[in-house]
């Protein structure tokens, strides 16, 4: 049975059980209150994948990054424009030559265990990120002289080289985000986890109610005080409506689709889209799309054993990839969701390009892919995919990569994990047949390919790259490049050379630009289209 019709019969299951037969009541986490799921002070959401871990440095998992919005605060925030405005602080001030900056946080920020801000936490918390973000980080820590406190609520960067986009950095949407976190936690080993959850943002993490693979849930903080801006995606007041908030696990689409439609849950980030039609049409849901800037499919390939240590091996993999296949998959027939994109940027936006994007238009070739695999090598060695079968976008890719490798003649070894499981084996150096991986899929918001500043998955750096560890001199010189051009078409012009450097290298391979959606029922008010689910300003009436 082919994979929409499966979807099909469920859906058909789903709608006879909320029509009356009996439908599995969801777990209540553990000290829930408010058994009635009309509560208007208790928001019940259905997160995109598992909260299997909560370290938004070790981990760049979008799953992960959306819980922390509520835990942790950041300096900057982006808003629906990307332009970072103030958060954490009340201003800044930076000498002519972009050198110096210096910041001062704003008055009243506390920490969930009732500790004050400071500066000192902030230095720390710099200090860790700084490590594990190679687009900003990095070279933000290799201009840097000094980081130091001038007072409790001062702090200031001594560059020896400019950084004009030091507000980007501190306040970008992309992981890992920088936020801000009690001195003790952040001097924890940036490539360990951390074990203490101590933010400053206007949720608390109820640990005692976490089950991995079932639920979390975060409660009020009292003392968070908003700015008095209104709320912008990440900028602004970030007014909490909601005592509590429920994260429920539900990875089976037919179970979320009956639990919405049930009135067990109020908001679900991510349906599949072949869902959409029936939930439009189910009284009391409202369905939108879910981020204007939607999101790119990515083919992620590890780049230091063989095959694909090899760009013929990689190449032989892009010339054979078919992006419709991919997005027939990902959101089904609506051509409206999806469109191919022959580069690595977000289309529709100022930077996109196709310079360089041969490789992905045209008939696909196979005979050309299995001879680039001889020339690299290949005979018949197990090639490891890992498949986070728990979420819908990862297995669909999963599913069409398994079948295009045996059509160019790989063994593939499809290995079947849950997203945390691939979130930490992704990570392992290790040669494929010693616990590590050849191929795995994500997928990159569009917000993060806008421009290659927050753009960590085309880094290309080598031992400091993103998984994978891509490594090409000409893409980092091209995005060297950009980060000093001085007006727009300069910024273009580096860019169409860096696209077609990293489809020459194969940093990895984009499978599709595709939107996805999200839904709530109509008692929910405040529900904006951003590339991560926005709490604040939501109410239940």
């Amino acid at each position: 049975m082919h994979r929409r019709d499966f979807l099909k019969t469920a859906t058909a299951g789903s709608l006879a059980t909320v029509g009356g037969l009996a439908v599995p009541r969801l777990a209540r986490a553990a000290g829930s209150q408010g058994g009635n799921p009309g509560d208007s002070k208790v928001l019940r959401f259905v997160p995109q994948a598992n909260l299997a871990n909560l370290d938004p440095i070790w981990t760049t998992q979008y799953v992960v990054r959306n819980g922390s919005l509520l835990i942790w605060d950041t300096l900057y925030g982006v808003n629906d424009k990307l332009d970072p405005q103030p958060q954490m602080v009340e201003g800044h001030e930076v000498s002519p030559d972009f050198k110096t900056w210096t910041f001062k946080l704003r008055d009243g920020l506390k920490f969930h265990d009732g500790t004050p801000v400071l500066s000192r936490d902030v230095i720390a918390s710099i200090g860790r990120w700084m490590v594990r973000d190679a687009p900003m980080g990095l070279p933000i820590k290799k201009r840097l002289d000094a980081l130091e406190a001038v007072d409790d609520r001062t702090f200031r960067f001594r560059l020896n080289q400019p950084y004009p986009k030091m507000l980007f950095a501190l306040g970008k949407s992309s992981t890992p985000c920088l936020f801000i976190m009690p001195e003790r936690i952040a001097q924890t080993d940036p490539f360990k986890q951390i074990s203490e959850y101590v933010g400053s943002g206007p949720m608390r993490f109820k640990r005692d109610e976490w089950v991995p693979g079932s639920a979390a849930a975060f409660e009020k903080f009292a003392d968070y005080v908003p700015r008095s801006e209104p709320a912008n995606w990440l900028s602004g007041g970030k007014r909490m409506y909601f005592d509590r908030i429920e994260w429920h696990i539900l990875p089976d689409a037919g179970t979320a689709s009956a639990a919405l439609q049930n009135g067990e849950v109020d908001w679900w980030e991510t349906p599949l889209p072949d869902l959409a039609p029936l939930l439009k049409q189910t009284p009391g849901l409202m369905v939108d799309i879910a981020d204007p800037l939607g999101n790119i499919g990515s083919f992620r390939i590890n780049h230091l054993h063989p095959p694909f240590n090899d760009v013929r091996a990689r190449r032989a993999v892009q010339i054979a990839l078919s992006q419709a296949d991919y997005m027939g998959a990902v959101v089904g027939e609506d051509p409206a969701l999806w469109k191919p994109i022959p580069g690595f940027f977000t289309p529709d936006t100022p930077l996109y390009t196709e310079v360089g994007g041969e490789p992905l238009k045209g008939k696909r070739d196979y005979d050309r892919a299995k001879q680039l695999l001889a020339e690299a090598g290949y005979k018949d060695e197990p090639i490891i995919l890992l498949v986070a079968t728990d979420v819908a976008i990862t297995k669909a890719q999963g599913d069409v990569t398994a079948d295009l490798l045996k059509r160019i003649g790989m063994n593939v070894q499809y290995t079947a994990l849950d997203w945390g499981t691939v979130g930490q084996r992704r990570a392992k150096k290790d040669p494929p047949a010693q616990g590590g991986w050849h191929i795995f899929h994500t997928w990159h918001a569009g917000a993060d390919c806008v421009n290659p500043a927050p753009y960590t998955a085309l880094d290309a750096s080598g031992d400091t790259a993103w998984f994978g560890w891509p490594k090409s001199d000409m893409v980092q010189q091209q995005i060297a490049t950009w980060f000093a051009a001085p007006d727009f078409a300069a910024e273009k012009a580096a860019v169409e050379k860096l696209n077609k450097a990293a489809m020459d290298d194969v940093v990895y391979i984009p499978t599709g630009f595709f939107k996805g959606y999200q839904a709530w029922r109509n008692n929910l008010t405040g529900i904006v289209k951003a590339p991560f689910p926005v709490f604040w300003d939501v109410k239940k009436v």
